[in-house]
């Protein structure tokens, strides 16, 4: 018997509640890139995106094809995925939610003993605490823990029991232990070998305080590539460098933070110096 006519009418109900949506396939796993979008030859954009939906007309780039558009949710193309759908997902950061996803006794026995209740879901393995509030999303921050928000899906398993509670601080805190650390010899070497551009030594367009949040969402989105690692390393280069490298801002030190984000993900010391060379040169700095 096809349900995906069920799901699809489940999509709708849930979208229109305004949780994005989107199907996924057999093994809980979203669709494949549609052939423009295959090996993210459209650019990536959407991974650059705090939310959904992407710009495709197919479930493109997993959790950024989520959606509430009823007009997307019944497409043809969305419809033809419905079809080979085998349940359905959420964005929850989309939806101003994070998910502790709980997935072993162990793993229970300490949300229960450490984290305030809220609403939660069962799910084969154990439980989903949703909270209201948005984070970075992060696996594994806990034998058994993974927190699903930003950037993230979470598989659709009803509504859940018990009220919503703000996310706490205590769930914050497991993500940060997980960045990396910082320091790290070399990257110093590479950054002096790279020049910063030079401008009036000063924001004057713009508040510390700015360039301090844009060096951290760009941290951030380094961190947060699921693949095209090196591309989304020199869209973030360029991002940062076309809003302060002619302003004078910019120091080794905010150099530094980006080249160790770009260095946690795999990318070497050459690859970080050309990523950020090649922006330069783009932008004639």
């Amino acid at each position: 018997m096809n349900t995906t006519p069920e799901l699809q009418q489940a999509a709708l109900v849930l979208a229109a509640t305004g949780v994005p949506v989107l199907p996924l396939r057999a093994g809980k796993v979203p669709f494949a890139n549609c052939p423009a979008c295959t090996g993210t030859a459209c650019g990536g954009r959407p991974h650059m995106r705090q939310a959904g939906p992407c710009t495709c007309a197919a479930p493109c780039h997993a959790w950024a094809a989520a959606t509430t558009d009823p007009h997307v949710l019944t497409s043809p193309a969305w419809t033809a995925a419905w079809r080979r759908a085998a349940c359905l997902a959420y964005h929850p950061g989309g939806a101003g939610l994070t998910v502790v996803d709980l997935d072993n006794p162990a793993a229970l026995t300490w949300a229960r003993d450490t984290l305030p209740p809220t609403r939660t879901v069962t799910t084969t393995r154990g439980e989903h605490w949703i909270y209201r509030g948005v984070m970075r999303s992060s696996n594994a921050v806990r034998p058994g823990v993974d927190i699903k928000s930003t950037m993230s899906y979470a598989r659709w398993l009803g509504p859940g029991a018990g009220p919503l509670t703000a996310l706490p601080d205590t769930v914050r805190a497991l993500a940060v232990r997980q960045t990396p650390a910082r320091p790290a010899p070399h990257i110093t070497t590479a950054v002096a070998a790279v020049p910063v551009p030079v401008g009036g030594g000063g924001c004057r367009h713009r508040t510390p305080a700015f360039l301090d949040r844009g060096i951290h969402m760009a941290e951030q989105q380094i961190t947060s590539a699921s693949n095209a690692v090196h591309a989304t390393v020199y869209r973030t280069f360029l991002a940062v460098l076309s809003t302060h490298g002619r302003c004078g801002c910019l120091t080794d030190t905010h150099m530094t933070r980006l080249f160790t984000a770009a260095q946690a993900k795999g990318e070497t010391l050459r690859h970080c110096t050309e990523a950020w060379t090649n922006a330069r040169t783009r932008l004639g700095l």
